[in-house]
């Protein structure tokens, strides 16, 4: 399981946003908007919080999961559902 303690919690909710996609579309999520044109963005501090864990990369636009992104936010579905 991912160290996620001592995040943020913007950077938590890069997690929970992606978490939300998944759960709603049924879809593995490996990457999230980082700015969406229309006023939606996440923080750039929380961004450069992840990317300095190693978690995410980022572009300006979009946010990608690293292979431990993934498994944290495998890891953050698994809670949610109470199988792990």
């Amino acid at each position: 399981m991912a160290d996620l303690s001592g995040l943020s919690d913007e950077a938590l909710a890069v997690f929970a946003f992606a978490a939300y996609h998944e759960l709603s579309s049924g879809q593995r999520v490996r990457s999230v908007v980082q700015k969406d044109g229309t006023g939606h963005r996440a923080s750039d501090g929380a961004v450069d919080e992840l990317d300095g864990r190693g978690l995410v990369k980022a572009d300006g636009r979009e946010i990608v999961f690293t292979p431990a992104g993934e498994d944290a936010l495998r890891d953050i579905l698994a809670g949610i559902r109470g199988s792990r």
